[in-house]
């Protein structure tokens, strides 16, 4: 009987579990309210805040990619973000830096932060272009630190998709080797 009983309990935990993960939790990004019953691409067009971020996807071909089963977190930089950079890197520099801002794996803020609680105050992750970020807090805000030292702060966190996270972050990362590149088409 205690078997059933804690086998019941476990299912019960799963089911909520579950449930929090694909319930259409309320968040609005750039003015539209994201489903996590859509996929990346298709939450993130949505936003008219992301309307750089959608051209870029486009123009590097990472659309199917990115509406692919995944899971996938992806730090989605604003409109904003993009401005900052100014010039408009090739294609190859564009995929290398739009695949630096995505990592395998459901990866939401409770996970990165228990990352930098159990890693002395930073946490490592490398991103599906090969190089590594870095997450750090400041305060309350959720920090994400490129690899030539730039951050990025997290605005938005926890927006589940069906195939992943996002979390709008205000300044596009830039991997070692693509910095110099963009800088030079200034």
């Amino acid at each position: 009987m205690k078997t059933i009983s804690l086998l019941l309990a476990s299912a019960l935990i799963s089911l909520g579990t579950f449930a929090q993960e694909t319930s259409d939790t309320k968040v609005t990004v750039g003015g539209a309210e994201m489903s996590s019953h859509k996929n990346l691409v298709s939450n993130i067009m949505e936003s008219k805040d992301h309307t750089k971020l959608v051209s870029a996807i486009k123009s590097a071909g990472l659309v199917t990619t990115l509406q692919g089963p995944g899971p996938y977190t992806v730090f989605a930089p604003t409109n904003e973000a993009f401005m900052k950079i100014g010039a408009t890197p090739s294609k190859a520099t564009l995929t290398k830096v739009l695949k630096y801002h995505v990592i395998d794996g459901k990866w939401d803020s409770n996970d990165i932060m228990a990352g930098i609680n159990g890693n002395n105050g930073t946490l490592s992750v490398k991103t599906m272009q090969g190089g590594t970020l870095k997450f750090s807090m400041s305060g309350d805000n959720l920090i994400v630190t490129d690899e030539n030292g730039m951050t990025a702060t997290v605005t938005t966190k926890d927006i589940y998709q069906s195939n992943g996270i996002t979390h709008v972050v205000d300044t596009v990362l830039m991997p070692y080797d693509s910095k110099k590149t963009v800088a030079s088409m200034q």
